[in-house]
C-alpha cells in the first residue's frame, strides 16, 4: 500500500506551525504583538488528533505496540536530554559560578524559575518525566511545556482504538458524548474536571472524527457551506464574548474551552476539504518533516529554548516583524539540525537495549 504524502505533508505543516506558535509565545513574548500571537494559533495541536484519527484503525495489538515504540523514544530523548540538563548545570558551576547559571536562566524570563541549580543529578525529575509529570528542564523550558499533548494523545489513542475495535457501529454516539461532555463543562466551569478530562473529552471527538472521515472525500458543493458554518462560528463567538476574546484564545486552550474550540474550526476544517483532493506525488522538505514529526516535536522544543538568547540581545535593535522571521527560520533550521541528531540519539538508544535484551536473555 502506498503511502499517502497527503498525510505527511498535513503533519509537517502541522508541525512548521507548532514551531511557529512557540516561537511566538515563548521567547516572542518579549516583542511579538499579541495580536500575531493569537492569530499563530489558527493552526494548531487539534490537526494532530485529527491526523491521528484518519491514520488509525480498529488493530488493538498494532496500536499498543505503536504506543510502546513512541513510549521507549520518548524515554530515550528524556534521558538523553536529562544528562545534557545536567552536565551543563554541572559545566557552569565547575568553570563559572550559580550566579552566573542564575543569570543565564533569567535569559527565560521572570516567570519560568530554576527547579534546582546542583552539581548533584535529580534522578526524581528524571522518573517524573518517564511517568509523563513534565517538570521543568531548566535549560530546556519548553520542551517540558509542549508535551502536554503527548500525554492526551496517549490516552485518547487508547480510548479511539477501543471504541473503534469494540463499538464500530457507534462511533457517532460517542463523538456526541464528547461533544455534550464538552459543552457540560463549559456550561457549568464549577464542575470543569481538573486533569485529562478536559483535553480528552473535545480532543477524542476530533479523533473520531479524523476516523469517520478515513478514505472520504468531501463534495464540492459542501466546502462553501463548512465554511459558512466556521465563519457564522466565529461571529458568534465574538458577539457573545465581546471583542476581547481574542486576546483570550490561549487562556481558553488549557483546557480546550468553546472559544477555542471555535477558533480551530477554521484549520480543522481545511484539512478535511483538503483530504483526498489535493495530491502530493513527491516526497519533498515539509513531508520528510511530517514523516519525522515526532523527532521534530521534541527538537523544537530544545531549539525554541536556544533562540531566547538571540531574541533578549536583539529586540532592541530591529522591527519585530523582521526579528520574528529570522528567529523562525533560524528556529526551524535547529529544529531540523537538532531532529536529525535526535534520530541518531534514538537509534543508539534502541541498539543499547537490544544488546540488554542479548544479555540478560542468556
Amino acid at each position: 500500500m502506498n503511502r499517502d504524502l497527503y498525510i505527511d505533508f498535513a503533519k509537517g505543516l502541522a508541525t512548521l506551525s507548532i514551531i511557529f506558535i512557540h516561537t511566538a509565545f515563548w521567547s516572542g513574548q518579549f516583542y511579538i504583538p499579541a495580536e500575531v500571537r493569537v492569530f499563530s494559533l489558527v493552526f494548531d495541536v487539534a490537526l494532530f488528533y485529527a491526523l491521528s484519527g484518519i491514520t488509525s484503525g480498529a488493530n488493538i495489538e498494532k496500536t499498543l505496540y505503536r504506543l510502546l515504540k513512541l513510549q521507549i523514544t520518548y524515554m530515550i530523548f528524556v534521558t538523553f536530554l536529562f544528562f545534557l540538563d545536567y552536565f551543563f548545570k554541572v559545566f557552569g558551576l565547575t568553570f563559572f559560578s550559580l550566579e552566573w547559571l542564575q543569570n543565564f536562566y533569567s535569559t527565560f524570563g521572570s516567570k519560568y524559575s530554576t527547579t534546582s541549580i546542583s552539581a548533584y543529578p535529580q534522578w526524581q525529575n528524571l522518573g517524573n518525566w518517564y511517568l509523563h509529570q513534565y517538570t521543568n528542564a531548566d535549560t530546556f523550558p519548553v520542551v517540558m511545556g509542549s508535551f502536554w499533548y503527548l500525554k492526551v494523545y496517549y490516552i485518547l489513542t487508547v480510548f479511539g482504538v477501543l471504541i473503534l475495535k469494540f463499538f464500530p457501529k457507534h462511533i457517532n454516539g460517542f463523538i456526541g458524548l464528547c461533544f455534550v461532555l464538552t459543552l457540560l463543562f463549559n456550561s457549568y466551569p464549577e464542575y470543569y474536571p481538573t486533569g485529562q478530562v478536559g483535553y480528552v473529552a473535545f480532543y477524542l471527538a476530533v479523533f473520531l472524527i479524523g476516523n469517520k472521515m478515513r478514505g472520504k472525500k468531501i463534495p464540492s458543493k459542501g466546502i462553501p457551506i463548512l465554511y459558512a458554518i466556521v465563519a457564522a462560528a466565529l461571529a458568534g463567538m465574538f458577539w457573545y464574548y465581546g471583542g476581547e476574546i481574542f486576546y483570550k484564545i490561549n487562556k481558553n486552550k488549557f483546557p480546550p474551552k468553546i472559544p477555542y474550540i471555535i477558533w480551530t474550526l477554521f484549520s480543522l476544517t481545511t484539512l478535511f476539504v483538503l483530504y483526498n483532493r489535493l495530491k502530493i506525488n513527491k516526497e519533498n522538505f515539509i513531508t520528510h518533516i511530517g514523516k519525522n514529526a515526532i523527532f521534530f516535536y521534541f527538537a523544537q522544543g530544545i531549539s525554541s529554548s536556544l533562540v531566547y538568547f538571540l531574541v533578549v540581545p536583539l529586540k532592541e535593535n530591529m522591527p519585530w516583524w523582521l526579528l520574528m522571521i529570522i528567529i523562525y527560520g533560524i528556529n526551524i533550521i535547529l529544529a531540523f539540525i537538532i531532529s536529525a541528531g535526535l534520530k541518531k540519539v534514538d537509534a543508539c538508544g534502541w541498539k543499547i537495549l537490544e544488546f540488554l535484551r542479548r544479555k540478560t536473555a542468556s
